[in-house]
């Protein structure tokens, strides 16, 4: 079972990077590479406990679709957001965070099992595992960016 783990020291009060950290439409930016898009569940906004979305997006080369859910939600303090239904054989994705005045920590961990057992497990090794890491590195550079940047109102910071 590999897991990613990613610390981001952010200068943005906690409650702004919490809420960029769940904005569906910065992480549909984040990953424009990948084509990805939310089709189904929470579309656009900020998702919450409870809510799904269903991402639709192209690794490797192969259309694909990724369901997930908010199974814990604490705000500002952390979130994860769990497969539902996709390529991977499972995966929990936690987000914590951490502030004082306007220091924010954001560390993620991507808690995952690939799929087709040993096969899935040379993938982790020789490249799935760093490509996760550069997808979730990436959404977080944006998160920073648009944090630091205090230009967070186009991504509809509203419950």
């Amino acid at each position: 079972m590999p897991a990613i783990t990613l610390t981001t020291q952010i200068d943005a009060p906690i409650e702004n990077v919490f809420d960029l950290s769940r904005s569906i439409d910065l992480h549909v930016e984040s990953t424009h590479q990948t084509n990805e898009k939310a089709i189904a569940g929470c579309t656009s906004g900020l998702i919450n406990l409870g809510e799904e979305v269903t991402w639709e997006a192209t690794h490797f080369g192969i259309r694909q679709r990724l369901t997930t859910k908010i199974m814990k939600f604490d705000r500002p303090h952390h979130f994860r957001d769990s497969m539902v239904s996709g390529a991977f054989h499972r995966f929990d994705h936690d987000h914590h965070f951490q502030g004082n005045n306007q220091q924010t920590v954001m560390r993620d961990i991507f808690d995952y099992t690939s799929p087709l057992g040993l096969l899935g497990s040379v993938a982790d090794v020789v490249f799935l595992k760093r490509y996760m890491w550069q997808l979730l590195n990436k959404r977080n550079q944006l998160i920073k960016t648009v944090a630091e940047n205090g230009n967070i109102d186009r991504y509809r910071l509203t419950t």
